[in-house]
């Protein structure tokens, strides 16, 4: 799974990835230019295309910050293959109650398309509160000239067309780089993440620090989902993201937000718990369902 399409938003419309993933440093000391030829999707691990579902509950909340209670369910699928890209799908819904007693729902829908070499990205993402359309995010982007910077061009809400420095990833490009590292031994990687949020305009550095690698079997002491016996067989790692503002580097900033899951070698993603600053949320998988690659063709 990607994490790096906002999960979901709670008071105030605080960042939501993945997700995926979901998704941010003051420790970039240690900057990783992982750009668009060595972090492809042709390069890297293959995932595994597949359906999660997560139930979501309210992890904990500091007084004032106007939860009280929460909980929903997260949908994210993956198809796709790593010749003919990936495609994400994302649906995630949250019942919250905030300290008044006032209940509402927010339903957040994404989908995305990356190709196998990283060089295209589409992206559109659409946000309901109480059923009603809060906002609607529509845009592609693409790597151009000899540093591979990346143009956008974004039609809602509003027409804009921007451009980002070349070493900036693409979702896709960076789960496949993370794993990549994980591989390695590598325990922290830093890098540029562009996944379409924030209207389409955001750019978040991101410092993702990766534990000890799990090997084969770990999945069986945890609880079972249907499905989920096949990652008996796949390595894992925990892995925590943290998300900051760009520039936040040159200040002693605090993240905009957290996430942290156990992810396995083929894209696939347990304990999820994104931590807001003033409350948390976790994701439990409850079912899993491997698709088929899409064919790749000469």
């Amino acid at each position: 799974m990607s994490h790096h399409r906002r999960a979901a938003s709670g008071p105030g419309q605080r960042p939501s990835t993945a997700w995926p993933g979901w998704i941010a440093a003051t420790l970039p000391l240690l900057v990783i230019a992982a750009g668009p030829a060595t972090a492809s999707a042709a390069a890297g691990p293959e995932l595994a295309p597949h359906r999660a579902v997560y139930e979501i509950t309210l992890g904990d909340a500091k007084g004032g910050s106007g939860v009280s209670d929460l909980s929903g369910r997260m949908v994210y699928e993956l198809t796709g293959s790593a010749c003919q890209g990936y495609t994400q799908n994302m649906r995630f819904v949250t019942r919250m109650t905030n300290q008044e007693g006032q209940m509402s729902i927010t339903d957040m829908r994404s989908s995305s398309w990356e190709d196998a070499l990283a060089k295209a990205f589409k992206f559109t993402s659409t946000q309901y509160k109480d059923a009603k359309l809060e906002e609607s995010t529509n845009g592609d982007a693409a790597r151009s000239g000899p540093n591979g910077e990346v143009k956008v061009e974004i039609s809602k809400p509003s027409k804009k067309a921007l451009n980002i420095k070349g070493n900036t990833l693409f979702p896709m490009q960076h789960s496949l780089a993370l794993i990549a590292a994980a591989r390695k031994g590598e325990q922290l990687f830093v890098a540029d993440i562009f996944d379409g949020s924030e209207k389409g305009e955001k750019v978040y550095t991101t410092a993702s620090f990766i534990g000890v690698l799990n090997a084969p079997g770990y999945n069986a002491s945890l609880s079972r989902v249907e499905n989920s016996e096949a990652l008996d067989k796949v390595r894992s790692w925990p892995i925590s993201i943290s998300y900051y503002e760009a520039g936040a580097q040159k200040s002693d900033a605090v993240p905009a937000y957290e996430l942290a899951f156990l992810y396995f070698e083929n894209g696939v993603s347990r304990r999820l718990f994104i931590d807001y600053g003033d409350f948390a949320i976790r994701g439990t998988l409850k079912k899993l369902e491997f698709l088929k690659p899409a064919p790749c063709k000469n």
